[in-house]
């Protein structure tokens, strides 16, 4: 007989994108004890949801072939990383393009997989360092690696410091994640893909399919990791596990990481992150992605997404946690981005991380093609990377109508 969780978890992985967007209902699963929901929208109200319906969006750079990554200065200038060219911009304030590096030595891209994410230190003003997350050939094998680099004074060129981590495994190309972003404390986090290999994510002697923490100065483990007296080096990287193909993190306001992750043919993901928590990928035996994002048959406690898009899946990506006044109702809401479904979301939730509501603005529905990355300029505009490739990419510039 069919319990209530297990009615709760169906109804919820049924629940079509498509559906949620058009009767204004959302999908969530919570924790791994806890059904999956759904959820009415809360009407909009005068002064706060209405009105931060509308946004304003302006091409601010064009031209670029798959932007993976933007990071944003202290002094306005933005770092982009374009995954196929492997070339690192930089963009100034004054809106001039400069090209920092092109295809270093070593680099490697394939399908997924090439020069991605991109991240400045949390002390750039003091120390001018910035942090890659690229394909890398040795010897005719491939992995992917975590490279520190160095900005010049004048922000005119860069030069490579050291390879803080290597052995993220990479295989076709397909699942290499690789998403960088920083935590309060000023760790390092990297979100990777399983590289479609069926016993990497729940394998913590690997680093694929994990979300990683690690020193940004000194390439070690960081000291209060889960796994930090392991044995086995790798494994003491590992901050979560259990994940299919990590393309976001987020930092929300008060010091705990979110990440985004591709579904199969359904289900992406919304995850919040807790030390040592096995978010349930497992797609043995063989690579069957008929099993479910989160597989509560695993032993042990899995963790359920805080929201999910149901069937089909599309194809999420980067995000961010929405900062300032200007944006309403929308502030303190994550804006993700979707590759296949060709939008915007920005997802509500409560001070516990329970799903409050979703909504998909008609202005970044489609009009701009497949959105990857999202980032914002210092509590001001989104910035939103497209990528449809063929040269003919674009930044948006994103900022509500007041």
């Amino acid at each position: 007989m069919e319990t209530s969780t297990q009615r709760g978890r169906r109804i919820g992985a049924g629940v079509s994108v498509a559906v949620l967007f058009a009767t204004g209902l959302t999908a969530s699963g919570a924790a791994t004890v806890e059904p999956s929901t759904r959820l009415a929208s809360p009407a909009p109200t005068a002064g706060s949801s209405a009105r931060a319906l509308s946004l304003r969006v302006t091409v601010a750079e064009r031209g670029l072939d798959i932007p993976w990554d933007v990071a944003v200065l202290p002094n306005g200038d933005w770092l982009v990383t374009e995954r196929d060219r492997q070339r690192i911009l930089l963009r100034t304030v004054t809106g001039r393009l400069r090209v920092l590096a092109a295809q270093p030595a070593g680099f490697w891209s394939s399908g997924e997989t090439g020069l991605m994410s991109i991240a400045a230190d949390p002390s750039f003003v003091r120390n001018s360092r910035f942090y890659v997350c690229t394909g890398y050939e040795t010897n005719g094998r491939h992995g992917i690696r975590v490279i520190a680099w160095k900005l010049n004074a004048r922000h005119t060129d860069a030069r490579r410091v050291e390879t803080l981590l290597r052995g993220i495994q990479i295989t076709s190309g397909r699942h290499g994640g690789c998403r960088l972003r920083f935590g309060r404390s000023g760790a390092l986090y990297v979100g990777t893909g399983d590289s479609a290999v069926t016993s990497n994510a729940q394998n913590r002697q690997s680093l694929n399919g994990k979300v990683l923490r690690l020193n940004r100065f000194t390439g070690r483990a960081w000291p209060t990791n889960p796994f930090t007296n392991a044995d086995n080096r790798k494994k003491r990287f590992v901050f979560t596990y259990g994940h299919r193909n990590v393309q976001g993190l987020a930092l929300r306001p008060g010091g705990v990481m979110w990440s985004v992750e591709h579904g199969t043919y359904r289900d992406d993901e919304v995850n919040k992150l807790v030390p040592g928590g096995n978010y349930g990928w497992r797609p043995g035996p063989g690579y069957d992605e008929s099993r479910p994002m989160t597989d509560y048959r695993i032993p042990g406690r899995q963790r359920g997404a805080k929201w999910r898009s149901g069937y089909p899946t599309i194809a999420t990506s980067g995000a961010t946690w929405v900062r300032g006044r200007q944006w309403g109702a929308y502030r303190g809401a994550l804006a993700v981005c979707a590759l296949g479904g060709e939008r915007l979301l920005f997802l509500k939730f409560g001070p516990r991380g329970a799903l409050k509501w979703a909504r998909a603005p008609d202005r970044l529905r489609g009009d701009y093609g497949r959105l990857r990355s999202v980032k914002q300029v210092h509590g001001g505009p989104l910035l939103v990377t497209t990528s449809n490739g063929g040269g003919g990419d674009k930044i948006l510039r994103v900022s509500p109508v007041r």
